[in-house]
């Protein structure tokens, strides 16, 4: 198989795991790891949050965007650009705003104030898989690479520790994270060189 077949492979896999795990260790794991990103200086420094919406597989970002709003920070949510596989990020003031949008996923509005979040930001980034050198394995599509490839603030990758692994396939189009958060541990990659070797 190539790199690319061997991302859809492993996507599938992992996938079905995110799906069997009950709801009550995921949502549990969810709350350690906000509380661990909401302790990080990246995030008490930051003026504005990037943070995607979660699914039911995803780590949960619920008390995330909610601490960020008590915090007095700014809050904006990705929306797929239709057509494209692109996105761009919205401000929100309450998650009651969002709205139905691309793949069933709650989006904000069509008419709310976009960013690029700036220097001053951090992108809080999904994915089935990290691996140690800041690499993810998100669902596909490519969305968050495009978007990482031109981002300026700090980006902080999610993810269950029993998802991290040592090393995941990789191409050339793939964007690395400067931080990677579990329930357990940070990785900081913000000062190392992540280049394939």
């Amino acid at each position: 198989m190539n790199t690319a077949e061997d991302k859809k492979a492993l996507r599938r896999q992992l996938r079905q795991m995110r799906s069997e795990m009950p709801a009550e260790q995921r949502l549990g794991l969810s709350e350690r790891i906000a509380d661990r990103l909401i302790s990080e200086e990246a995030y008490k420094n930051c003026e504005t949050v990037l943070c995607f919406v979660s699914t039911a597989i995803e780590v949960e970002t619920k008390k995330i965007i909610d601490t960020a709003f008590a915090d007095g920070k700014r809050v904006a949510v990705p929306r797929c650009i239709f057509g494209t596989h692109e996105m761009e990020f919205a401000f929100i003031e309450s998650l009651s705003e969002l709205v139905s949008g691309a793949y069933g996923i709650l989006e904000p509005p069509l008419h709310n104030e976009l960013t690029l979040g700036g220097e001053n930001s951090i992108c809080i980034v999904p994915g089935l898989s990290f691996d140690e050198m800041g690499y993810r394995l998100g669902f596909g599509g490519g969305y968050y690479d495009r978007f990482l490839s031109e981002y300026k603030g700090i980006s902080c990758g999610v993810c269950y520790g029993s998802f991290v692994v040592g090393r995941l396939p990789c191409e050339e189009c793939d964007v690395t994270v400067d931080k990677i958060i579990t329930e357990e541990r940070t990785i900081d990659l913000s000062g190392k060189q992540n280049a394939r070797v």
